[in-house]
């Protein structure tokens, strides 16, 4: 192993923290609006099939 490989990694100054909070905060957030997304789709999709399959009442 080389000493970089284990060398301790330096904390971030404020500035530097504040953009990685920021960029992970929209990562979480594309993240939530993807999964919000396929969430309604598949809400969408049962309700078609539960039409289609659902027997006509006269």
């Amino acid at each position: 192993m080389r000493f970089n490989e284990i060398a301790p990694i330096k904390p971030l100054s404020p500035e530097q923290a504040r953009l990685k909070s920021m960029k992970d905060r929209v990562k979480r957030d594309q993240e939530a609006v993807k999964a919000e997304r396929a969430r309604q789709k598949i809400k969408s999709g049962q309700s078609e099939l539960v039409k289609t399959h659902s027997p006509t009442q006269i």
